[in-house]
């Protein structure tokens, strides 16, 4: 395993620029994921540290090695992609080892590789299938096999589990954080989905048209978003925001005068009857999940707010009902929409 930093890296095409000078350090064994809207440049990101794609200025290091120039062969990284790629004529074993058998790895050696990954991965005996007889599961299990028996420096995911259903998903989420227990190997994970995100990675890197808005752990941005973008970014439902000079909001205390934005979470809100909290609304659409009832209120001038109600809740749609804010989780920001501290 090795460490990757990244020092002003920047990519244009022509004259448009989509990475706008990145800086990030990735420790060895971390697992770093990159989040952020569809064409925020996540893909982009590392299919250069890959070297798939040419890093117009900057610098790359890996194991502190300067790899900005070097092919992808040099760079001792395997990468996962949101496509099996599997040969549909080869075994399950034989596709594990193809790359090794193609290096010209002793067969007893290549054999030894692909029984600890199949070990590891738990497809021992799917060995002398082919990909068809395979679930999405299991082929997203031997691509990531195909990776292992290469004893990469590091491992590059680039959105693996898009193409599974909503119950793979959480089984093969399962196999990659206890993948990443068993190797202690440095990975860099992209996805759109931030409970991918929040559930596996170490560190999250949240990019912005190009921009890191914010790094750092699942926990620090969810509870301490720097900036507005990242507020309403992570989280489900998401943060919910209005203006804080909106008519009807009464407070214990004044804001400061640098207060723009007024955010609080749907989670630190709780419900009851009128005049009793923050600020008044309209029960709007209620969202029985079993667990959970999400409350959509109509607050007027500060839009639709979300509250997640534990359980089961007696409002009905039509009714008014009183936010009451939990001190201490609001989250205010600027003009800028950085966060104030």
């Amino acid at each position: 395993m090795a460490s990757i930093e990244l020092k002003s890296v920047e990519k244009w095409y022509g004259e448009a620029q989509v990475i706008k000078g990145v800086d990030l350090a990735i420790e060895e064994g971390e697992f770093v994921i990159f989040v952020g809207p569809s064409g925020c440049g996540k893909s982009t990101l590392l299919r250069m540290i890959a070297g798939l794609e040419e890093t117009s200025r900057g610098q790359i290091l890996i194991g502190g090695r300067d790899a900005t120039a070097e092919p992808p062969a040099r760079r001792g990284l395997a990468m996962v992609f949101q496509s099996y790629a599997l040969y549909p004529h080869m075994s399950v074993r034989e596709n594990m080892g193809f790359s090794l058998k193609a290096a010209g790895v002793a067969k007893s050696e290549m054999d030894a590789k692909v029984n600890e990954a199949a070990r590891v991965l738990k497809l021992e005996p799917l060995l002398d299938r082919r990909p068809k007889d395979l679930s999405g599961g299991q082929r997203q299990r031997v691509a990531i096999g195909r990776s292992i028996v290469r004893d990469p420096t590091a491992f590059l995911f680039d959105e693996p589990l898009s193409n599974l259903d909503a119950a793979l998903r959480v089984e093969m989420r399962y196999e990659i954080a206890k993948l990443h227990q068993t190797l202690d190997a440095t990975m860099i994970y992209v996805t759109h989905d931030q409970v991918e995100a929040m559930t596996l990675a170490d560190r999250i890197v949240v990019l912005e048209a190009g921009r890191v808005s914010q790094v750092g752990t699942p926990r620090a941005l969810y509870e301490t978003p720097g900036n507005l973008f990242v507020a309403q970014f992570i989280g489900s439902p998401k943060m919910n925001v209005f203006p804080a000079d909106t008519p009807g909001l009464s407070l214990d205390a004044p804001l400061p005068a640098e207060a723009r934005h007024f955010g609080i979470r749907p989670e630190h809100i709780t419900l009851g009857a009128p005049g009793s909290g923050q600020i008044d609304g309209t029960v709007d659409v209620l969202e029985y999940l079993g667990a959970d009832t999400y409350v959509i209120a109509d607050c007027g001038p500060a839009g639709k707010l979300t509250i997640r109600s534990h359980g089961h809740t007696d409002l009905r749609p039509g009714e008014s009902c009183g936010l009451i804010f939990e001190p201490g989780q609001t989250h205010l920001f600027d003009t800028n929409g950085l966060a104030l501290r």
